[in-house]
């Protein structure tokens, strides 16, 4: 092959692959900007979240609000360890599972 035709085959894959991005990052705020305009409208009208009282949080369940949980690696334990809630992470508080931290269903 020539040069000539190399350099219209590159520009060529160069266009098409600068118009694919183009397009993906358009499709993509798009999408984003709905959602978002979405989530405002169900946030009006939206009940909020029985099992959080729209809060978005509840104490967890887990640890009950301790921080720490009983653990041993043993099934007759010896001695019984305080570990951090895997749960929580050591905050007390767990993200709701019913609406996801969002307060309203």
């Amino acid at each position: 092959m020539n040069p000539k035709s190399l350099r219209t085959l590159a520009m060529g894959t160069g266009v098409v692959l600068g118009g694919i991005v183009t397009l993906n990052l358009a499709y993509s705020v798009t999408l984003k900007t709905l959602h978002l305009v979405s989530e405002k409208k169900r946030k009006k009208v939206a009940l909020p979240c029985m099992a959080c009282r729209g809060k978005g949080f509840y104490i967890c369940k887990l640890c009950k609000g301790n921080s720490t949980i009983e653990w041993s690696p043993l099934f007759d334990p010896i001695a019984i360890n305080p570990c951090l809630c895997p749960t929580c992470e050591g905050n007390r508080v767990q993200r709701c599972l019913n609406c996801l931290g969002k307060g309203y269903d």
